[in-house]
């Protein structure tokens, strides 16, 4: 049983998610935080394997928790759920080696969909010794594609972009994509390209007063939903 701690200040939210969780085959819900001290202790004392973990809490930055948590369980995982949808936060969850972002309002389905891929994933990884490409490429969301990533292209920045087009609601061009992640035009682009020609993302054109701009969107697929 993967071992679930959820942290989130508002009882009925927290409530809620622990009936989603409770729906999943193999989760377990171990404790319930209202505030980053009752977070720590639970954490150390409980050991969870996963927190959902929501980013304002009344006594701290969520955020600012993540590393505490770290420190005091190495081994955990964090998914952040929170309504916060400014691209810093995101930008800096995604940093912190979260798992996932899933924004608020959501499903059950929504959060059963990231559990599955948690655990068929990160857990699987996790339980080995060694580790083949294919393990890792899953967990890079790479799996099903041959296609070596282009000169240049690195396995972590390919993920930051993937993430930051999977958590979005909009579609991005090159140059946004660039400015997100501290990427130039050109190299956010190539990585674009790369998804795009894979099936990961469409491809859309806006068309202006000059040449059309090629916008990206992150294609949900039915393996993962993400």
């Amino acid at each position: 049983m993967i071992a679930v701690l959820i942290v989130d200040d508002d009882f009925m939210v927290a409530r809620i998610h622990s009936g989603f969780v409770a729906q999943m085959p193999g989760f377990e819900v171990v404790g319930v935080a209202r505030t980053g001290a009752q977070a720590l202790e639970q954490a150390l004392r409980l050991q969870p394997d996963l927190v959902l973990l929501d980013i304002h809490l009344p006594d701290i930055y969520g955020l600012d928790l993540l590393g505490q948590l770290r420190t005091a369980v190495p081994d955990l995982d964090v998914l952040v759920i929170s309504a916060a949808r400014e691209a810093d936060t995101v930008r800096r969850a995604l940093r912190g080696g979260i798992v996932h972002y899933l924004m608020k309002p959501f499903t059950a389905q929504d959060l059963h969909q990231r559990l599955e891929h948690y655990r068929s994933t990160y857990r699987s990884l996790g339980s080995s010794d060694t580790a083949e490409q294919s393990d890792v490429d899953a967990v890079f969301s790479m799996a099903g594609s041959d296609k070596p990533l282009p000169k240049g292209c690195g396995a972590e920045t390919m993920e930051r972009v993937q993430a930051t087009l999977r958590l979005a609601e909009a579609d991005f061009s090159a140059l946004e994509v660039g400015e997100l992640l501290g990427l130039s035009r050109v190299s956010a682009r190539r990585y674009l390209e790369y998804l795009h020609e894979t099936g990961a993302v469409q491809v859309d054109l806006r068309y202006g007063g000059g040449r059309p701009e090629r916008r990206y969107r992150w294609i949900p697929t039915r393996r993962t939903g993400l």
